[in-house]
């Protein structure tokens, strides 16, 4: 279970939190903006350290008025058709902005008024037919998911989103590289590096910044999340964990200590972890158990998944992750999707993270037979 979710720009919630502090001053955003299925569009920002919601109405071909009295520079989050799609703007005192473009396309939405804002929707411009072309893409993913579509075209409309956000990246990258003293660079250093399954490209991209961006809170939290990933990146020695299995167990890190050990993430429903699991199984039986131990752990759900594991049929360790999400382990290393696979060497170091399942018994015997020959 992938977690399906845009990459728009400035999109991140950490960024509601960035500015705050200043004489009030009332700002207006004027909307105009097609294909809005309801009567309001909602906007979130922070204020005083708190999260607040305000309710917009839309009036006829989807335009609206938004105004606040605001401390200084924030990001305000629109929201669309109940939270099917949304865009970031930054608007500061007194300032007069306007937001244009399609709710079913909300990268590409044309919003004016200050220098962040004119940059971002610079970036877009230059880049509309990428932008276009991923927003059909994540658009049909969810239609065909709500239809309960098959995988294989899934998969393949998969490898397209990614494909094209790679190719984004580098756009973003290159902005970022000629302005390295602009807000807009951090904003697109978030919307593209903050989730990107390589920590050392957001290291890199965080190495451009200078002057007025460098010095921005910002930076400051992308940094501290930078350093964050690093610890659980490949290479790395793997963090410390204590689980609870199916049998009100306790097992810790150090139980594995000599083994290779696959962390298996898994969900208790969906195509792709059945799949996963199903590679898993076949696998499992050709292995030495005296070198390699396999635990999965269910964090797809708050109830307590015990039923799903049993018709699993696994012969290894279960762990059914009550906090599920906000659990310390899917924290420590960082897992953002399932099903997800992290090998472990008999050393405690990260070998490879996000290897499919079918890829397993190979890197073990390729590792085995490296460190023979070493």
């Amino acid at each position: 279970m992938r977690k399906y979710v845009s990459i728009s720009i400035g999109s991140c919630l950490l960024l509601l939190f960035v500015f705050s502090c200043g004489k009030k001053g009332e700002m207006q955003l004027r909307g105009e903006v097609s294909n809005i299925d309801t009567p309001y569009v909602l906007v979130s920002y922070s204020q005083h350290d708190s999260l607040r919601i305000d309710t917009v109405t839309v009036g006829k071909n989807g335009k609206f008025l938004y105004e606040n009295d605001i401390d200084s520079l924030t990001s305000f989050t629109l929201y669309f058709n109940h939270y099917a799609s949304s865009s970031v703007f930054f608007a500061d005192k007194a300032q007069k902005l306007t937001i244009k473009g399609d709710a079913y396309l909300p990268d590409l939405m044309e919003i004016h008024g200050n220098e962040i804002n004119d940059e971002l929707t610079s970036f877009k411009q230059q880049n509309t037919a990428l932008l276009a072309q991923r927003g059909r893409l994540l658009n049909n993913l969810q239609s065909d998911t709500v239809a309960g579509s098959s995988a294989l075209p899934n998969n393949e409309k998969m490898a397209q989103i990614n494909s094209l956000n790679h190719e984004l990246t580098q756009k973003a990258e290159d902005f970022i590289k000629a302005n390295p003293s602009k807000l807009s660079s951090i904003v697109l250093i978030n919307d593209f590096f903050f989730d990107n399954e390589n920590p050392k490209a957001l290291e890199r991209v965080l190495g451009y910044l200078e002057g007025e961006a460098l010095e921005s809170p910002m930076t400051a939290l992308l940094k501290a999340y930078s350093e964050k990933i690093n610890q659980s990146a490949e290479g790395a020695r793997s963090p410390i964990f204590k689980l609870t299995d199916t049998k009100d167990k306790t097992l810790q890190s150090s139980d594995f200590n000599g083994k290779y050990l696959l962390l298996s993430f898994v969900s208790s429903v969906g195509i792709e972890s059945r799949e996963s699991l199903k590679a898993l199984k076949a696998i499992y039986p050709k292995l030495n158990k005296d070198s390699v131990a396999f635990v999965s752990v269910y964090i797809d759900t708050d109830i307590y998944p015990v039923s799903y594991t049993k018709n699993d049929s696994l012969s290894w360790t279960v762990v059914p992750e009550k906090k599920s999400w906000a659990s310390e382990i899917v924290d420590k290393y960082d897992v953002r999707f399932v099903p997800y696979n992290i090998l472990i060497t008999p050393e405690g170091i990260i070998k490879e993270r996000n290897i499919p399942s079918q890829e397993v018994q190979k890197a073990v015997r390729n590792s085995t037979a490296s460190n023979k020959g070493a």
